[in-house]
């Protein structure tokens, strides 16, 4: 977000259960004309007066505090947007699959660091899937079955945060540099509307080390952003884009909403949002209820 002083703006406070206590503290610090409670771990200080300052003050004393700070013009509602596009590995899934698939390999170590380079933005996203998945060549193509059931796992508030944009009437994306296996089976168990990444060639049942077809990189992950967007008739402004990693910088970018998840700090700090301690349904905390109930503002000293 620019630097912008003399204006009003709304700030969102959330944390995980317990943190009611740190809320009503910080949310003091911004002196907000009024204040909204969301639920028992957020609330929303409404009409501050907004500085470079003040900002910088909340955000140490809600890192330190472990809450998310959310500052927005307004009050929004998640049925201004159409379309929610999602990265895969460490935002909607807990995990980097190619580095489990390398643990089946022996080689999660190696495997591992090419993987975090490219995350901070360190090394084109291109040459380093080329070079972790030619250290796969030769592996049982069994493993990605076995990562898919015994390692994969979904972000915490993922569930909660896809049945609400589904009930707000959004369409969902998966587009990652993972892949197809794994997307193609999330979109059937979550219901997602679309998915896009890099498919693994696989001969007499074992990997070669090669991708098939063109790589998904961060370029990529834009133009499938762009493509859904028009397929639907819609703009990418109507996109709450999530990511966590420098390769999803470029989709982000073109998004109306884009939001950091456990971010690498390159991301977080050019994100709209960044959901450091809440799961992914923090996401839906930040819009007003679609279904004609309002949340009732209320005095500090009101919260739980």
């Amino acid at each position: 977000m620019k630097n912008t002083t003399n204006i009003t703006m709304n700030l969102t406070l959330q944390g995980l259960d317990g943190s009611a206590a740190a809320l009503e503290r910080i949310a003091a610090l911004a002196a907000p004309a009024r204040t909204t409670v969301l639920g028992a771990s957020a609330v929303r200080c409404e009409d501050i007066s907004y500085s470079s300052g003040l900002r910088q003050t909340i955000e140490v004393a809600a890192q330190a505090a472990r809450l998310d700070a959310t500052y927005m013009m307004g009050v929004r509602r998640l049925s201004e947007f159409k379309l929610v596009a999602m990265d895969m590995d460490s935002t909607l899934i807990t995990i980097e699959c190619i580095d489990e698939i390398a643990d089946m390999q022996g080689l999660k170590p190696q495997v591992a660091e090419i993987t975090e380079a490219a995350m901070r933005g360190e090394l084109e996203f291109s040459e380093s899937l080329i070079r972790r998945v030619a250290l796969l060549e030769g592996l049982d193509a069994t493993a990605l079955e076995r990562v898919y059931v015994e390692r994969l796992r979904l972000s915490m508030g993922a569930q909660k945060m896809l049945a609400g944009v589904k009930a707000a009437g959004l369409k969902t994306l998966l587009v990652s540099g993972g892949f197809t296996f794994f997307t193609s089976r999330l979109k059937e168990t979550l219901g997602l509307d679309y998915t896009h990444a890099n498919e693994l060639e696989i001969v007499d049942g074992k990997l070669t080390g090669r991708v098939v077809g063109g790589i998904v990189d961060a370029e990529e992950k834009k133009r499938t952003v762009e493509r859904v967007c028009a397929e639907m008739g819609i703009t990418p402004g109507q996109a709450i884009v999530m990511g966590d990693g420098a390769n999803d910088l470029r989709m982000m970018s073109i998004a109306g909403l884009s939001v950091a998840f456990r971010a690498k700090p390159v991301v977080r700090e050019q994100a709209d949002v960044a959901l450091n301690f809440v799961g992914l349904d923090g996401v839906l905390t930040l819009f007003e209820a679609d279904d004609g109930h309002h949340h009732t503002p209320v005095p500090l000293a009101a919260i739980p």
